[in-house]
């Protein structure tokens, strides 16, 4: 073997090894290049996932709010609806113990209360109402003047109990019921 020959073939061996790595790189590149576009796929599609789920997730507590605050608007109205209606209901409770009937009502009222609490009770009531009250109750009735719509209350002597049977007291007990008649 000549000299030259062993320089050709050992050129030819390495040309060949480096068209070999050449080729490796190459494929090398283009596996790289395929990897980051699969991740570049994989993060957008996740960051588009993530808006979706997050715009929706937003949509969802702003449809939540607005329907809490619509929901806490009606019931401010409905409470706004509810005191002018009790407050219309009072003002006719007023005109009522004007009326002819309202004597009547405060003797049946007294004859509740000594039902309820015996024969011996005192009984107070509006100042506007105290000739009425004396007629009806007797030594039973109380000068001092109560501030209160209509209707009386009375008391044991002793003052052990107490039955409170003004138009005040009513009306807020039975407030939920007067409520559900007006429909507010």
């Amino acid at each position: 073997m000549s000299l030259d020959r062993l320089v050709e073939e050992v050129r030819a061996r390495n040309d060949a090894a480096l068209q070999a790595e050449t080729q490796r790189v190459e494929r090398e590149r283009a596996r790289i290049g395929s990897d980051r576009d699969t991740r570049i796929d994989q993060i957008r599609s996740d960051v588009g996932r993530r808006a979706t789920a997050d715009a929706a997730r937003e949509r969802v507590q702003r449809l939540a709010s607005a329907k809490l605050e619509a929901r806490k608007r009606v019931f401010e109205a409905r409470e706004d609806q509810a005191h002018v209606a009790l407050d219309q209901t009072r003002e006719l409770l007023r005109e009522f113990t004007e009326g002819d009937e309202y004597p009547k009502v405060l003797k049946r009222m007294f004859a509740y209360a000594t039902s309820e609490l015996g024969k011996d009770v005192k009984v107070a009531g509006r100042a506007e109402d105290a000739s009425t009250l004396k007629s009806v109750a007797g030594k039973a009735f109380t000068s001092s003047p109560l501030s209160i719509i209509g209707g009386l209350v009375a008391e044991t002597t002793d003052g052990a109990r107490r039955l409170n049977l003004s138009f005040d007291e009513l009306l807020r007990l039975r407030e939920d019921k007067v409520r559900e008649i007006l429909k507010v």
